[in-house]
């Protein structure tokens, strides 16, 4: 019976998925080729070490963050819709929550997430200016909620869209 290959891709996506299941720990060569049902020498095929690995991993996630950011506020939907689809995108991806605890520990992960923060408030700030609101602390302030929502205790995510919906509404209040 022919084995399916893994691909890098497939490595990167089994990683992303553990780490938001288990945390960094789960990001070594032997648990994902167990939750895989390879061996660790598929792993090491692709990746040099599990640095290596990791560094991709954190590529990945990083590109594929732009691209959901680019692609929410390109859309053509008005200025305060396409903010609750960033929030949305946002705080329905779990695996950026796990990112946020493993940068914690890991100057890599935190400087790459601080790349992102800012990227994401230039584009919130340019959709807010849409909208008549030139005051860039308002962004900044969007981007520290959906940063930070996911890491307070019992709140489901629900809660986090309506609580990050209030936000838009009171600052779209302010622009009236």
């Amino acid at each position: 019976m022919p084995r399916n290959r893994l691909s890098p891709e497939k490595w990167i996506d089994a990683g992303l998925d553990a780490l938001a299941a288990s945390g960094p720990a789960a990001l070594a060569a032997e648990p994902l080729a167990r939750r895989l049902g390879t061996t660790k020498g598929s792993f090491y095929w692709h990746f040099k070490d599990v640095p290596a690995f990791q560094s991709a991993l954190i590529d990945t996630w990083r590109t594929r963050a732009v691209s959901s950011l680019a692609q929410a506020v390109a859309g053509s939907d008005s200025p305060d819709q396409r903010l609750r689809t960033l929030g949305r995108k946002v705080l329905q991806d779990r695996q950026e929550a796990a990112l946020r605890i493993w940068a914690l520990s890991s100057k890599d992960v935190a400087g790459m997430l601080s790349e992102l923060d800012t990227e994401r408030v230039t584009y919130i700030s340019l959709l807010l200016r849409e909208l008549g609101l030139g005051n860039r602390d308002f962004a900044v302030a969007m981007q520290a909620t959906l940063a930070g929502l996911p890491h307070l205790p019992a709140t489901k995510t629900q809660a986090q869209l309506a609580v990050f919906d209030t936000l838009v509404d009171t600052v779209l209040a302010l622009s009236e």
